[in-house]
């Protein structure tokens, strides 16, 4: 099961992306370094560490994981028994389509992240959700011109319609729009994912310093 929050949890929901660490399917960037298996044991990794991070900030009954490539992939039914989050199947179409639907999943405010961002921490998630009492958008954005999280008060579909997934100018288009919409947004922080060797590289130098 997860373990006890370190703060009373606002009433946000958490959703999770992740494809199943399939070999030649995940974290395809790091297979010149770790091979195929090495780099879907890498993404096998920082999913667990995505989940165990949720369920340190959040009740099991506000996360759910979204899962792709291989629904029933043992490691999806492994955390599902350990922490006993939801499973869902990712529905078909392109990032923001996906993400829209998990946003839109639950009633009231939610937050959705993917599942390579080992920078984001318990309490950053905290603060995320205590900011959209007060913004209708929270974002965190990334070093490589993406966000690691988004949240929402409600559905925004401007956001994630015919985006630049992948490239550098995600977040100054998300912010654009925001602007154009007049919605309010807040940025606790910046963070970065593992998507490059050196950000695996990365990866490993902070564990180490977390042990």
């Amino acid at each position: 099961m997860c373990a006890e929050p370190l703060l009373t949890c606002p009433p946000v929901a958490l959703h999770l992306l992740a494809k199943a660490p399939l070999p030649g399917h995940a974290k395809t960037r790091l297979i010149p370094r770790l091979g195929k298996l090495g780099a879907a044991d890498a993404h096998a990794e920082l999913v667990r560490a995505c989940v165990a991070t949720a369920c340190r900030a959040f009740p099991p009954h506000q996360v759910t994981l979204w899962t792709a490539l291989e629904h029933e992939h043992p490691l999806f039914i492994a955390l599902h028994q350990q922490y006993g989050i939801a499973l869902k199947p990712q529905p078909e179409g392109d990032l923001g389509a996906r993400m829209r639907h998990a946003l839109s999943a639950t009633p009231g405010p939610a937050m959705v992240v993917g599942s390579d961002c080992p920078s984001i921490t318990p309490a950053l998630l905290h603060l995320c959700a205590a900011q959209l009492a007060d913004h209708q958008v929270v974002m965190l954005p990334a070093e490589d011109g993406g966000y690691g999280l988004i949240g929402t008060q409600e559905d925004t579909p401007t956001l994630f319609r015919d985006m630049p997934w992948g490239s550098e100018h995600v977040l100054a288009e998300t912010r654009a729009r925001l602007t154009a919409c007049g919605l309010t947004a807040a940025y606790p922080a910046t963070v970065w994912d593992v998507d490059r060797p050196e950000d695996w590289q990365r990866w490993q130098r902070l564990r180490r310093l977390q042990t």
